[in-house]
């Protein structure tokens, strides 16, 4: 019994070595393997045998990384302070980079997020901020991308989720837009009865140079008025008529005699 002890426990303690040296790294995943402290070669996917001891593992995931970098506090360059959240898209592209050249990659990337946010947005108006965020979507991400390259990471995306004004701001931006519309409103007046006098500037003109159509157009107006429910109309009658009048009844008593 003893003697099956001795052979039995050199095979249990080897067992357990090969078992502890497999490792299973699955498709999205790398292993960064160190060799007594140096850095020997990135394993994986799939199975790989590390020597207890003598080597050791560290896991990467390859997968795009969803971040969300927390409110901000960012100070516009009008002198406006707003509260902006955004959303980070990340993954690993070098795990040997990523592993040897930064100290918990994750956190880095995300304060460099964050720092990144405040500086790029305040650069900017509170009006760019609301109407331009693809350019500063893109100027975040190219700023990151840059700068975490050495790291092994590749930013893939940067997304404004929000950005959020105290009521004070609120109400004067109502403020501001009420009076652009009316602005725009007064304008658009303007313009209709600058188009109006020019039309009746050019009908003035082929009036005068044709006074029955100005006959015609008082006996057209008569019509229109005759169909509406009045007692008594007062309607000015032109003096053109008049004199029509008098050339016809001089005539007729020249022809009397």
């Amino acid at each position: 019994m003893i003697y099956l002890f001795e052979y039995l426990a050199p095979a249990i303690l080897l067992l357990a070595i090969v078992i502890s040296a497999i490792r299973i790294l699955k498709e999205y995943e790398r292993g960064v393997i160190f060799f007594l402290g140096r850095f020997q070669k990135v394993k994986g996917p799939g199975l790989i045998i590390v020597i207890p001891v003598i080597q050791k593992m560290v896991r990467v995931d390859l997968r795009v990384v969803t971040y969300d970098i927390p409110t901000q506090d960012v100070i516009s360059r009008d002198n406006v302070t707003v509260h902006v959240s955004a959303v980070l898209y990340f993954r690993v592209v070098d795990p040997e980079r990523a592993i040897i050249q930064v100290e918990q990659y994750f956190n880095a990337t995300s304060q460099l997020a964050q720092t990144t946010l405040r500086s790029v947005l305040g650069q900017h108006d509170l009006d760019e901020m609301l109407s331009q965020r693809d350019k500063m979507n893109a100027d975040i991400q190219s700023i990151l991308d840059e700068q975490t390259a050495s790291w092994g990471i590749k930013v893939t995306n940067v997304e404004i989720k929000h950005v959020d004004l105290n009521e004070s701001m609120i109400r004067a931006i109502a403020k501001q837009a009420e009076a652009e519309r009316e602005r725009r409103a007064k304008i658009i007046h303007a313009e209709g009865e600058l188009q109006a006098s020019e039309k009746l500037l050019q009908a003035a003109n082929v009036m005068s140079k044709n006074p029955q159509t100005l006959q015609l157009r008082y006996l057209q107006t008569l019509n229109d008025i005759s169909n509406e429910n009045a007692s008594t109309i007062v309607f000015p009658l032109p003096m053109e008529i008049l004199n029509a009048f008098s050339r016809d009844k001089s005539a007729a008593g020249d022809q009397d005699p």
